[in-house]
């Protein structure tokens, strides 16, 4: 029997894939996709197998990965919940799809891991918020899911109640980085720098001062403190951003998608 099974082969699903198939035999795995069309090019890019069938999938596997939007996740339970038994381990990706609601469809005896990973899992670089009651799994199949997850970055355990602000710090966050590489690079194109230069310089920047968070273990106020002398360009540049409101519409942006996870159907 193949361990893992994709339902979903979009940017989420794929970007995890990369990884897994890092540590796992590519016989030990199997997906779907509703594009048909595409399933079977990327079973032939990668060696997987691609069953046409959710329900003949999740009948093939223990670890089901569910990587669908939640809009679509009602119909993904009806082809599955005839063939889900307690010994299936369900990962669940969509936010605002709670492990109740998932029981309530599948049995309150299914197993099931509610996780939020984001796309950089591409690059292996990914960061996951989890959620699952312990007790529920064996020592071995909590060694496989922490596999997985390990697969394609980092990752953290939390309180279920939690989940949405994990969407707002890991799901959907890397969209305001991107847009903040973007507006960085825009602003010095205009004073000259070629587009491409002004890119590769911005995102480079953003790769070199998070590797400074994580690493060194200082404060952000405090790494950034450091950069900023005393009369100098770069306090000019954060009191600007102050006075337009840069912090503040981060945590209005976090704010929005909080109330949008909570009411996602």
């Amino acid at each position: 029997m193949a361990k893992i099974g994709f339902i979903g082969m979009g940017n989420m699903g794929y970007s995890m894939l990369k990884g897994v198939l890092k540590v796992f035999d590519k016989d030990d795995i199997l997906f779907t996709r509703k594009n048909d069309v595409f399933g079977r090019k990327l079973a032939e890019e990668t060696g997987l197998h691609y069953v046409e069938s959710n329900a003949e999938l999740a009948n093939n596997v223990k670890y089901l990965i569910l990587a669908v939007k939640p809009q679509v996740y009602d119909q993904v339970i009806k082809n599955i919940e005839n063939v889900i038994t307690k010994e299936h381990v369900i990962i669940s990706l969509a936010p605002g799809i709670s492990i109740e609601y998932l029981t309530s469809k599948l049995g309150y005896d299914s197993r099931v891991v509610r996780a939020m990973p984001n796309t950089p899992a591409l690059l292996g670089e990914g960061m996951t918020g989890v959620s699952f009651d312990a007790s529920l799994f064996s020592f071995s199949e909590k060694e496989v899911i922490e596999k997985i997850f390990k697969s394609f970055g980092k990752y953290a355990v939390v309180e279920e109640k939690l989940m949405s602000a994990v969407t707002c710090a890991v799901g959907s966050s890397p969209a305001y980085v991107y847009m903040f590489i973007e507006s960085l690079a825009d602003s010095v194109v205009k004073y000259g720098i070629p587009r491409q230069s002004a890119l590769e310089m911005a995102a480079q920047t953003v790769l070199g001062a998070a590797k400074m968070v994580l690493e060194t273990k200082k404060h952000p106020a405090e790494l950034k403190d450091a950069v900023c002398s005393p009369g100098g360009t770069t306090i000019a540049g954060v009191a600007a951003l102050e006075e337009y409101g840069f912090r503040n519409s981060i945590i209005k942006a976090t704010d929005a998608c909080y109330a949008k996870s909570e009411n996602i159907k």
